[in-house]
């Protein structure tokens, strides 16, 4: 009986099952037989020039252009793999964006024209004012310090007997989604009254040295600051890793230069590694930063943007979807977006630069 009850449930699973083995199925066999096709084309199209080349009158009439013939057949062969790639962009990212613009113009509910109303409210209300200085602080604080434990940590286990073990340890955090992170680290946080024993790491060691358990994550500011410590625990191995290839990367000749000169330790990092891996130092710090603007994983974890912990995209989610206010939430949405663009810009051209050197 109970089988049966469930059998509508497992038969739609099947459905999608089967669903999904078609369309993979399918763009497999597309994948292998299109180009084919289109390869037995191109070499058609050139037996079919290189024949009607040497056919061609000696009198210097017109000939055949094969490399034109070529070029199309070619630039098909490129768009039709191109297509699908434009079709996800414009359903996924190009259509949405505008659309949140233009909902950013609007009331709640989406229905009037507001002007910018949005936009002057996110400066004119206090506690949207602090999401905003929240966000400045992640922005300001996490790039520098995890881009600064990540030098450090890299420059002091190069070439070190347990390298790869010790890069592992501080690496392993970038394997955790930042929701398990922001969990772990509740527990760190943890609160229990005075006439219990302590769960939480944090509040045991403030007890061992005599002091009373306190709510660290409902303590303003020093919640954002302890909110920040998971990013920076999470980022830090990203840092370590890039700044680790970076300085491997240094050629031994400038090193061996440097020693032979007689520059002590403290020397060789601020004259010879800081220069060298200054291009990838700007990669980290810019790739970093892109990340803390759009946290929003860790705050919504552990206390929801409450207790005055509210960053931009935490609070664009609760205006959109908590409150209803469609048009707030949207321009949320867009200021976000708009401070996310010269980071990206510069990333883009401090890469083609380094290309080109």
């Amino acid at each position: 009986m109970e089988f049966a009850d469930e059998a509508p449930k497992l038969l739609m699973l099947l459905y999608g099952l089967l669903a999904f083995a078609a369309v993979v199925g399918g763009l497999l066999v597309l994948l292998d037989v299109v180009p084919s096709w289109f390869a037995r084309r191109r070499e058609a199209a050139l037996i079919a020039a290189s024949t009607a080349h040497t056919r061609a009158p000696a009198g210097g009439g017109p000939r055949p252009r094969r490399r034109s013939v070529v070029n199309r057949r070619e630039g098909g062969l490129g768009l039709f793999f191109l297509l699908p790639t434009l079709l996800l962009l414009a359903v996924g990212l190009i259509v949405p964006a505008i659309r949140t613009v233009l909902l950013s113009f609007m009331d709640g509910g989406s229905r009037n024209w507001v002007g910018l109303q949005n936009y002057t409210w996110m400066f004119a209300q206090d506690e949207i004012f602090r999401v905003l200085t929240n966000t400045l602080i992640w922005v300001i604080v996490v790039p520098l310090v995890a881009t600064a434990i990540g030098l450090i940590y890299a420059v002091l286990v190069d070439r070190a007997r347990f390298e790869a073990a010790a890069k592992a340890l501080i690496f392993m955090p970038m394997a955790i989604s930042f929701v398990g992170a922001s969990i772990i680290w509740r527990f760190v946080y943890a609160y229990r009254s005075g006439e219990y024993d302590q769960i939480g790491l944090l509040n045991q060691i403030w007890v061992m040295f005599g002091g009373e358990p306190q709510q660290w994550l409902q303590n303003a500011p020093l919640n954002t600051f302890l909110l920040i410590v998971i990013m920076i625990w999470i980022q830090a191995g990203l840092a370590m890793v890039v700044l680790s290839a970076a300085i491997k990367a240094i050629p031994a000749d400038i090193i061996e230069a440097a020693r032979l000169d007689g520059v002590n330790p403290w020397q060789m990092f601020w004259k010879i590694t800081l220069p060298s891996i200054r291009s990838a130092l700007i990669v980290v710090v810019v790739a970093v930063s892109i990340a803390t603007l759009k946290v929003f994983d860790i705050v919504r974890t552990t206390t929801n943007g409450n207790y005055d912990t509210g960053v931009i995209a935490n609070e664009m989610y609760n205006q959109a979807f908590r409150f209803g206010q469609t048009g707030q939430g949207s321009a949320l949405a867009v200021f976000l977006f708009v401070l996310v663009i010269p980071l990206v810009i510069y990333q883009i051209r401090n890469l083609r630069k380094q290309r080109e050197v």
